[in-house]
């Protein structure tokens, strides 16, 4: 008889870990995937998915606006929600099916019920017990909410998703970009939005010029942006709604408090550090570079190891994993100039340094454009594209590109491949731009920013 039941037994159903999971059953592998919640995970059931159909529902709204400059007259327009996420559910009812196909054309067995390891190669499905020579941890993150008074009243990103109406005011108390994504979906489709922050500018850690232009036009928009704030208690009122009160003794109604003020590793009663798996002081699973644990025989990717928090890098460290593991191809994750959105609106493309970043490394030159899209010539909607170009003075290579505006994120998808390969600032000069279009500001900017006024601080 075998020594274990299975070759692999994954916990955590989601991109990270089908993919895995998936590779080795089609290798001819026994293996298994344990999931107490839906097939798919945060990013296909609870996160970027149903996020972005949200995304696209809301900017109808300035669309059918920007088509009355072009000729169109559109009446009786309005919105209704609870089709919005009707429909939403439909599409994910579709794509976890497709999950679960995948799943049994790969030979993946799916063991339902909350997985815990017991041991080096033992994993409990809900009383159960299965055996494995190796064991993938792949249970992602969970929305984390504050310890204060009344917290209980908020909802996170997973409820905003499914809510059976639109409230009429919506609090949003994060500065993330989940939480200026959802922000925007709320106000375009005609809640009175607040976004309460602690710092004073949103999106930290992202590039100055993409965070100030975004905040500003968010504010354009009508959202109410309360910088160097605090809640310190939620309380309901008898009209149902909700009351809070900042540090300073300030208060503010509204009809629906979301917190977005962060994600953490879902390691929680997992049984991880009693089978002897390192845990860091935030909770995530410590790996090295080929994704292995403290214990030889376990293993983790993705959110759940708190290192780069997307999940196409989630899908390519499982790759990662299969080749090292079952294929005798030891292969690394490349985590350098990995490209990232913020479906804001408008949206954000971002790959490489920050100006933050690059200046910390060595002498740069800055290319910045600002510009009205083509598209609100006619519309007159006053919104402005930013283009940011980051160069090493040194060596000429392009180290940062990062763009605001329309069609950001498909745009810089393009530009990450020239930044992973290296691309000098001549080679941009170069190539011949489309015209006209967006895109081809990145490879027209030819003179950089003076360097004082390129100098930005936190």
């Amino acid at each position: 008889m075998a020594e274990y039941d299975y070759d692999l037994i994954t916990i955590g159903a989601g991109s990270g870990g089908v993919r895995a999971t998936r590779l080795a059953g089609g290798s001819g592998r026994k293996v298994a995937i344990v999931e107490s919640s839906r097939v798919g995970g945060t990013c296909v059931m609870r996160g970027c998915v149903p996020k972005k159909l949200l995304v696209y529902g809301a900017h109808f709204a300035e669309d059918f606006e920007d088509a009355k400059g072009y000729g169109w007259t559109i009446e009786g327009a309005r919105h209704d929600w609870p089709t919005l996420i009707e429909n939403k559910q439909k599409e994910l009812e579709r794509l976890e099916g497709i999950y679960n196909r995948i799943l049994r054309d790969n030979n993946v067995e799916l063991l339902r019920g909350r997985g815990t390891v017991v041991d080096a190669h033992t994993v409990a499905v809900d009383g159960k017990t299965y055996t494995a020579e190796k064991i993938l941890i792949a249970v992602g993150g969970w929305p984390t909410m504050p310890d204060i008074p009344g917290i209980e009243h908020a909802i996170t990103s997973n409820e905003a998703l499914d809510l059976p109406e639109l409230p009429k005011r919506v609090t949003i108390v994060g500065g993330g970009y989940i939480a200026v994504e959802f922000a925007g979906i709320f106000a375009a489709l005609g809640a009175e939005v607040t976004q309460i922050i602690r710092k004073d500018m949103i999106l930290r850690g992202f590039d100055h010029s993409m965070r100030a232009g975004l905040q500003e036009e968010m504010e354009k928009k009508g959202i109410k942006i309360l910088a160097e704030t605090t809640v310190r208690s939620i309380e309901k009122t008898e009209s149902g709604a909700y009351n809070l009160r900042f540090a300073g003794g300030d208060e503010h109604e509204t009809d629906l408090v979301m917190y977005a003020t962060g994600r953490a590793p879902s390691t929680s009663g997992l049984g991880l550090e009693e089978a002897g798996v390192k845990l860091n002081d935030k909770g995530a699973v410590v790996v090295d570079d080929y994704n292995k644990t403290s214990v030889d025989s376990i293993y983790a990717i993705g959110d759940v190891t708190d290192r780069v928090n997307l999940t196409p890098v989630a899908l390519n460290e499982g790759i990662c994993f299969f080749e090292t593991v079952f294929r005798d191809n030891p292969r690394k994750m490349d985590y350098e100039n990995i490209a990232s959105a913020v479906f804001s609106q408008p949206p954000i493309g971002s790959v490489g340094l920050t100006e933050e970043e690059a200046r910390k490394r060595g002498r740069i030159k800055v290319f910045l454009s600002r510009f009205k899209p083509m598209k609100y010539t006619l519309s007159g909607r006053d919104e402005r594209s930013v283009m940011k170009l980051l160069v090493d003075a040194e060596t000429d290579r392009v180290v940062g590109a990062h763009m605001l505006g329309v069609d950001a994120p498909e745009i810089v998808q393009g530009i990450a491949i020239a930044l992973k390969c290296g691309a000098t600032k001549a080679q941009f000069d170069a190539t011949v731009g489309i015209h006209p279009t967006a895109a081809e500001e990145f490879v027209t900017m030819r003179d950089p920013v003076p360097e004082p006024d390129a100098e930005h601080t936190e």
